[in-house]
Formats: structure tokens, sequence, C-alpha cells
């Protein structure tokens, strides 16, 4: 996994502990674990958590391209929201959707 550098892109100067832990130990070592959980897995993971939740900023972009990235097709993402949707809630999902289908584009 590349090393991902948002926390001290967008919060370094702000809150350096906060940066520090997002990139170094969530992105740098607890998804770096992926024998004991392949990356696409933990995106699945992230994606309806987030969509749960109710995050549908740009964090919520990211990861559904990041599962993109590890190999979560647009048919397969499809299915994890509708899925999710009975239990995180309808409009959640739609607001998913709307995010999945703009990372997926013209990949059906």
């Amino acid at each position: 996994m590349e090393k991902v550098t948002a926390g001290r892109d967008s919060l370094g100067e702000f809150a350096p502990k906060f940066a520090e832990l997002n990139d170094d130990v969530l992105f740098g070592e607890v998804w770096s674990r992926e024998d004991k959980l392949p990356a696409r897995d933990r995106s699945i993971v992230t994606v309806t958590a987030l969509m749960a939740s109710g995050i549908i900023d740009s964090s919520l972009g990211f990861h559904i391209e990041t599962a993109k990235k590890n190999g979560v097709t647009a048919e397969e993402m499809t299915e994890v929201l509708t899925h999710a949707a009975f239990y995180a809630g309808w409009p959640k999902a739609w607001a998913a959707f709307r995010a999945a289908k703009e990372a997926y584009e013209g990949c059906r």
C-alpha cells in the first residue's frame, strides 16, 4: 500500500498528533496488516462503516476509490451498498451510490 500523507497534508500544522496517528497508525499499521485481512476486504468494511455512519463527504469518495483500486468491482460495490442499505438506511445508501457512481463511471 502506498504511503498516505492526507493527515499531514490537511492537518499537519494544526493537529500534528492526529495527522501522525491517521497517516502512520491507521493507514500505515492497520491497513498494512493484509495477512490478517486483505486490503480489498478492509475497503468493503470501511465503505460500509462510513455509509452506515452517515459519513458521505469526500472521505467516502476516497474510500470508494480505494476500494476500486483494491479490486472491488462496480458490480460488487453496488451489491455491498444495496445489502447495507437495509441495515444502515435508504437515504444513506442513495448518497453512497452517488459517490460510487462517480468513482466507477465508465466501468460498466
